[in-house]
């Protein structure tokens, strides 16, 4: 036993400084790693956004026109804007803003990052809400079910959540509008601005709301339920259930922890789900978000803005895809 020992610690007796170092460096590079591949994949999206724009019939040019303006009017703004340019420079251009925070230009002339200013708070603050209130929904019925595996609430969860997940978002807002707004009036049914671009009371969030969570409380709590499953077939959960442990207690203390790297990845994919769906609800219950500009920015052909919208979407997708990653390392490099 001394051996090893000895090859520990060096010629004083004192153990070697590069023990710990190792997992270290390799935690670190691997992050990097991630970052730069999700970074890859955001430019990536970015130059299709770019090429997805450019290929839809007209431009922004006559979008955004005045009626009537003749085909020299249109050139010319065509020229002003830069739509005469090959969209590779044009994309080259715009990217090459990013580092210092220049979003471009408008169609209409108005600086990106002004025209995001007010609706990108609003969609960033129901997507926080909608993704907490899916996570913890789906963790709580999840466990839940857990508790009683194939049991009546087990399979009354399983169908509720399949269904819930197989609606999309506007199937949901409508039986919602009509439920909570329509026929019990106890919602508004759309949402009023206050002078600060928010929301002018709090309930004007619930319906948005509950209609971006529904669907992915349906998706993760099947991501939470089987997880559980995995780890109630692991041999330590089956010892401790038979050594007498009460099942609340194999769940939180035993089955949980490992189910947790799962649970955070789907939480992470919930992000991109809900803010996409953010588009279709933020339409429907007029909700000054990124929603109605993007709507707007497609119709205008502006593909500035749409990119603008898209990258700090992406961002905010990519840092919780990013964070999610490094969590499950963690967690799993934890229990090796």
């Amino acid at each position: 036993m001394a051996g090893p020992l000895i090859r520990a610690t060096s010629a004083d007796g004192a153990r070697a400084p590069k023990a710990r170092s190792g997992p270290v460096l390799s935690g670190a590079r691997r992050a990097a790693r991630l970052a730069a591949r999700r970074l890859a994949m955001l430019v990536l999206l970015l130059a299709a956004v770019f090429a997805a724009v450019a290929l839809l019939p007209g431009d922004a040019a006559g979008a955004t026109s005045e009626r009537g303006a003749g085909a020299a009017e249109v050139a010319a703004r065509r020229t002003a804007l830069g739509l005469d340019r090959p969209v590779t420079t044009r994309f080259w251009d715009w990217m090459s803003g990013l580092p210092t925070g220049d979003l471009g230009t408008t169609a209409h002339g108005q600086p990106v990052t002004t025209v995001l200013a007010a609706p990108f708070p609003n969609t960033l603050l129901l997507g926080t809400l909608a993704l907490v209130l899916s996570a913890s929904g789906a963790l709580a019925l999840g466990c839940w079910a857990a508790l009683r595996p194939a049991g009546r609430i087990d399979r009354a969860v399983a169908v509720a959540c399949t269904a819930a997940f197989a609606l999309p978002e506007f199937v949901v807002s409508v039986a919602l509008l009509l439920l909570l707004s329509q026929w019990t009036g106890w919602l508004p049914a759309v949402t009023l601005t206050g002078p600060d671009g928010a929301p002018a009371s709090w309930d004007m969030l619930v319906l948005p709301l509950l209609a971006l969570a529904i669907p992915q409380i349906g998706w993760n709590t099947r991501i939470v339920r089987g997880a559980l499953a995995d780890q109630g077939a692991l041999p330590h959960v089956q010892a401790a259930i038979l050594d007498g442990l009460p099942r609340r207690r194999v769940l939180t203390h035993h089955m949980l922890p490992g189910a947790l790297p799962a649970v955070a990845i789907s939480t992470a994919t919930s992000a991109g789900m809900l803010l996409g769906g953010a588009v279709v609800v933020e339409t429907l219950f007029n909700y000054p978000g990124i929603g109605a500009v993007l709507a707007g920015a497609i119709a205008d052909r502006d593909t500035p803005l749409v990119a603008a919208v898209v990258a700090t979407t992406g961002a905010v997708i990519s840092l919780l895809l990013l964070l999610a990653d490094l969590a499950r390392d963690h967690v799993l490099g934890a229990h090796r």
